[in-house]
């Protein structure tokens, strides 16, 4: 009996042992048993995995400089012609951060983590699962689709270097430690010319997308690459593209199929910074200045319109769940003691209507109350 209460306890203790750290890589990214399992009680003989949610889990935070330098690429060694590829990691990660980011080669990775390619990706070519690539197939895969694009050439020799023949300007070590792409500093803003009948001026805050709308550079750039600024190869003009290829980026967040729509980015000229009163009709700058958008606009780069009513946001108000004293007014004590709509006719709290009450008597000329420093 005591031997069972003991194995009990052991097999008690290795599954919080576990929960625990799964919870602590998990936490953050609120997911759930049923994120990676597909059915209620996954064994080992029978794990029910779902295949890789990809993107909707890849967090990393770290920073190119915080990555290794260098990497020898040398796990493939089915022939004796090359040389192990020295990559410069710090390069590829400097470039990637104008577009997707880590994810751009790191693209199924646990929470928190950054794995080796050989994780996921083993040596052997004859495989079952033909979807995966095997390590030399995701190796080429990643890098000669950007060489490719990029300046066309996909030569062998571009990454590896023949035995006996010294050393690449690309493999040189010295060379590549340094930061190789220049600090790409972000506009504040930018302003466009474009081909349309009517509005041709559209000016772009970048600083308000990302300071103010906390937008990441990947949700904007992540099919960007070296192709958009460098390329030795002919590339889509941008006359040649449709309406809907230019405004592509701009309708992830905007509704651009509506002509409708066009005045909310076309002008004939320049547009000033983003002003939530002109553009929404609703004045933050009284009470809600120092809230982030997503504190009322909770759907992630979708702000979209909202009631401008209190209620929709506050529930009802009552003096059991108000103090008054936070708009920067107090009330007398004639009027402490009624109902908000007594002197609020609208809703949004905006303006103070007397006539209820008194015909000689009206706001601001008279004040119920006095007025303080608000809160």
């Amino acid at each position: 009996m005591k031997s069972k209460i003991l194995l009990l306890l052991i097999v008690i203790h290795f599954v919080i042992n576990a929960q625990t750290k799964i919870s602590k890589s998990h936490s953050y990214q609120q997911l759930n048993c049923s994120t990676c399992h597909s059915c209620q009680i996954p064994t080992k003989e029978n794990p029910c995995l779902r295949a890789c949610p990809r993107e909707s889990m890849i967090r990393i935070d770290q920073k190119p400089e915080e990555g290794p330098r260098i990497l020898t690429i040398n796990k493939i060694k089915e022939t004796d012609i090359y040389e192990p590829v020295i990559f410069s990691h710090l390069a590829h990660a400097e470039m990637a951060e104008i577009s997707g980011g880590c994810r751009t080669c790191h693209h199924y990775n646990p929470p928190g983590n950054v794995i080796a390619c050989s994780e996921c990706h083993g040596l052997q070519r004859k495989r079952e699962d033909v979807s995966k690539p095997d390590l030399k197939g995701a190796f080429h895969r990643q890098c000669m689709n950007c060489h490719r694009a990029w300046s066309g050439n996909t030569d062998c020799l571009v990454c590896h270097q023949l035995k006996g023949k010294g050393k690449l300007v690309s493999q040189n070590k010295e060379l590549i430690v340094k930061r190789i792409h220049p600090e790409i500093k972000a506009p504040n803003k930018i302003t466009y010319t474009t081909n349309a009948t009517a509005g041709k001026q559209v000016t772009f805050y970048h600083n308000e997308h990302v300071n103010l709308f906390n937008y990441e550079c990947g949700d904007c750039h992540k099919n960007d690459n070296c192709v958009k600024c460098h390329s030795k190869i002919n590339t889509v003009s941008t006359s040649k593209k449709s309406t809907k290829e230019l405004h592509n980026k701009c309708s992830n967040c905007h509704d651009t199929n509506s002509k409708v729509n066009c005045s909310f980015c076309h002008s004939e000229k320049e547009k000033g910074p983003f002003n939530h009163l002109v553009r929404t009709g609703f004045d933050i700058t009284k009470f809600h200045s120092k809230l982030s958008c997503s504190r009322c606009h909770t759907t992630k780069n979708k702000f979209s319109g909202l009631s401008n009513e209190c209620s929709f946001c506050h529930g009802k108000w009552s003096w059991d769940n108000f103090n008054h004293k936070i708009t920067g007014f107090i009330l007398d004590e004639t009027h402490g003691e009624l109902e908000c709509n007594s002197c609020h006719k609208e809703p949004t709290y905006s303006k103070l209507d007397c006539s209820d009450c008194h015909e000689d008597k009206s706001y601001p000329k008279d004040k119920p109350g006095r007025l303080i420093k608000r809160l």
